[in-house]
This record gives C-alpha cells, structure tokens and sequence, in this order.
C-alpha cells in the first residue's frame, strides 16, 4: 500500500506490517514506537491514536504475528 494511507484500521494495520519488518529492535515496544514514528503521518494514527496502538499491541503480543 505505498503511499496510500486511508482513515481505517485495516489500512493501518497494514502499513504497520510493512514498517514492522523494515525495522530492526529486539525490544517488541521500542520497536512499536519506531513504526508509529514512521507512520506518524497515517491517518488512523493521527484521527485515532489510541485505538492504533490498541491494534498494534493486539497484532504483536495476541497474534504474536511478528514471532
């Protein structure tokens, strides 16, 4: 989805997956707030920051999606 954010989660998550694996930290938070850097400008993130990182936790520690 280069360069084509939308307001929605599902955007978001999947921008987040793409910067997630760009990224190299050990740390699962620190590399969380590394993404949310890079995606400062998405949308969701600035309309709903909260629920963002809601569903970027959910993503890393209940799917365990990044393991």
């Amino acid at each position: 989805m280069k360069d084509k954010y939308y307001d929605n989660a599902d955007s978001f998550a999947i921008s987040f997956d793409e910067e997630w694996i760009k990224i190299d930290c050990e740390d699962p938070r620190s590399k969380m707030d590394k993404v949310f850097d890079h995606l400062s400008d998405h949308p969701f993130l600035i309309s709903n920051p909260e629920n963002a990182k809601k569903l970027a936790e959910f993503r890393i520690f209940s799917l365990k999606k990044f393991q």
